[in-house]
C-alpha cells in the first residue's frame, strides 16, 4: 500500500513556557502541504520480519532508529500483527521543521491498520502516532490544526489559503531540535495566536511569528537571509516552519512566487 505522506508547515509558534517534565507548551497552527511529499510503500509478509528500504534523499540513521520501523515495530506490539516490508521514497528533506520524518512514521501507522483490516478509531489512531513523537498524530487528522501542549492536542481551525502559491526554500543549513529549544525564550503574547489568525493574511507579517527565529536566526545568518529573500520577492507573509531551517513563503500571484525558482524546487499553488 503505497503512502503519500505530505510534509507540513507552522503558521505561527509560540513557545510559552517551559514545563516540569522538560518540554515546553507550545500553541501553533499546523497545515499540511500536499505538494511535498515522501511515498511511503508498505506491503505485508508471511513472516514476523521488518524489513526498511529507502530510496530518494538518503536516510541518514541505522535502520532501526528509523521512524518507520519504530512505527511498525509499535503496531506489531500493540496488535500482534505479522511483519511489513517498508519502501520509504524521501523526497522531504531533513532538518527542515517540515514534519516529514512524522508524516512517515504516521503513514506506516495508517497503512497497516488498513492491510491488517484493524478498524481502529481516529482517536486510537492519534494516540499510536502521539507515541512516536510530538507532530505524528497531526498527520492522522492532515487537516489545518491549533496544535497545542506539545503539539499533540489537537483542534481543527480554519484557514483559508486557497489561490494562493507557497514557496518552501531549505539552506544547506540545518538545525536540530535541541539547538532550538536551547535558545528560545518562552513568554505568553498580549493576544492569543486564535485571535492573531483571524486578522487578514497582509497584517501576519510581525503579527504572526515563530519564537524559534530569534536565536536560530542568529546562528544561521543563511536562515535569515532566506526568510528576507522571500519578502523582497514579495511574499505576503514569510516565516520559518517548526524549528528551522526550512522557511515559506506565501504569495498571491504565480509571477512573484516563480521568482524564488533560481533557489527552490519547491513552489506550489495551494
Amino acid at each position: 500500500m503505497k503512502i503519500k505522506a505530505n510534509c507540513k508547515i507552522n503558521l505561527g509558534l509560540d513557545v510559552l513556557r517551559r514545563r516540569d517534565d522538560g518540554y515546553h507548551d507550545l500553541s501553533t497552527i499546523m497545515l499540511p502541504v500536499e505538494g511535498l511529499y515522501d511515498v511511503v510503500d508498505v506491503e505485508r509478509r508471511d513472516d514476523d520480519k521488518i524489513v526498511f528500504r529507502g530510496i530518494g534523499l538518503t536516510v541518514d540513521c541505522a535502520d532501526e532508529d528509523n521512524i518507520c520501523v519504530k512505527a511498525a515495530k509499535l503496531m506489531q506490539e500493540r496488535y500482534g500483527i505479522a511483519g511489513v516490508d517498508i519502501t520509504l521514497d524521501k523526497r522531504v528533506p531533513f532538518g527542515a521543521g517540515l514534519g516529514g520524518g512524522s508524516a512517515d512514521g504516521t503513514a506506516v501507522i495508517m497503512a497497516i491498520n488498513n492491510i491488517f483490516s484493524l478498524d481502529l478509531t481516529e482517536e486510537e489512531l492519534i494516540a499510536r502516532a502521539a507515541e512516536l513523537g510530538s507532530d505524528t498524530a497531526f498527520f492522522v487528522r492532515n487537516t489545518p490544526q491549533l496544535c497545542e501542549g506539545r503539539g499533540e492536542q489537537m483542534t481543527a481551525i480554519d484557514v483559508n489559503l486557497d489561490g494562493m502559491w507557497m514557496v518552501i526554500i531549505k539552506p544547506n543549513e540545518s538545525v536540530s531540535t535541541r539547538e532550538a529549544y536551547a535558545g528560545v525564550k518562552p513568554a505568553i503574547p498580549e493576544l492569543p495566536l486564535t485571535e492573531r489568525i483571524k486578522r487578514p493574511i497582509a497584517e501576519w507579517q510581525g503579527l504572526i511569528k515563530n519564537d524559534f527565529e530569534p536565536s536560530v536566526f542568529a546562528a544561521h545568518p543563511a536562515i535569515a537571509s532566506a526568510k528576507q529573500q522571500l519578502l523582497q520577492a514579495g511574499a505576503i507573509y514569510a516565516s520559518m516552519s517548526g524549528s528551522g531551517s526550512a522557511l515559506f513563503g506565501l504569495f498571491d500571484n504565480e509571477t512573484s512566487a516563480e521568482q524564488m525558482r533560481h533557489l527552490t524546487d519547491y513552489i506550489f499553488k495551494i
